[in-house]
């Protein structure tokens, strides 16, 4: 599987609020995830919580897309990464 970070704005700010509530929202995200087959690993946030950067792994853009399109959550641009580490070179 393929690993991609994908760029999202929130214009009004992403709220995911540390309550149950915002519990089930994110195991919903994640069950939509997994109908189209791919998996969020984890995201950066920006300091005023209006643009995200997700790390999913996923077969393809498109399975991502949809993913996004039945979480309702905006996609700006997806870019297909690979990892480079500092621990690579010892």
């Amino acid at each position: 599987m393929a690993r991609y970070v994908v760029e999202r704005t929130y214009p009004d700010g992403l709220k995911v609020p540390l309550t149950a509530e915002g519990a089930r929202l994110v195991r919903s995200v994640i069950d939509h995830n997994n109908q189209s087959g791919v998996h969020w690993l984890y995201s950066y946030v920006s300091e005023d919580h209006r643009i995200s950067y997700d790390v999913y792994d996923g077969p393809n853009p498109d399975a991502i897309r949809k993913a996004a399109e039945c979480n309702a959550l905006p996609v700006d641009r997806i870019t297909k990464v690979s990892v480079l580490s500092p621990y690579s070179y010892r």
